[in-house]
């Protein structure tokens, strides 16, 4: 899991939400704003809409920190963002490879 360090709170994600920018990708939306720091913070949503058990919705997110975990030094600095999921989506490598290109879209 990504240490709470790495992780926007919840008035960050407020503000997020309210003037960031966002990314769409067909298991993802991306939101996120640039700040003038130097740390990079990602939080993973899963909407209750998409898996009602919160079995699923933390297994979901669980997967969505571990392979944030990998990227997370590679987003510019400064990135305070939100990783959305829309659909349910197991498979690590279609998860790996869409957060591959937000990351080539934030860069």
């Amino acid at each position: 899991m990504l240490p709470k360090i790495h992780r926007a709170d919840t008035k960050t994600v407020e503000q997020i939400f309210k003037e960031g920018k966002f990314l769409n990708f067909p298991s993802f939306t991306f939101k996120f704003i640039l700040t003038n720091t130097a740390e990079r913070k990602i939080s993973v949503l899963v909407p209750k809409s998409l898996a009602k058990l919160a079995v699923k919705r933390n297994f979901l997110r669980r997967r969505g920190y571990n392979i944030l975990k990998k990227y997370i030094n590679l987003f510019p600095a400064g990135l305070t963002g939100v990783l959305i999921f829309k659909k349910y989506q197991d498979d690590i490598l279609i998860m790996e490879n869409e957060i591959k290109n937000i990351l080539a879209k934030t860069n």
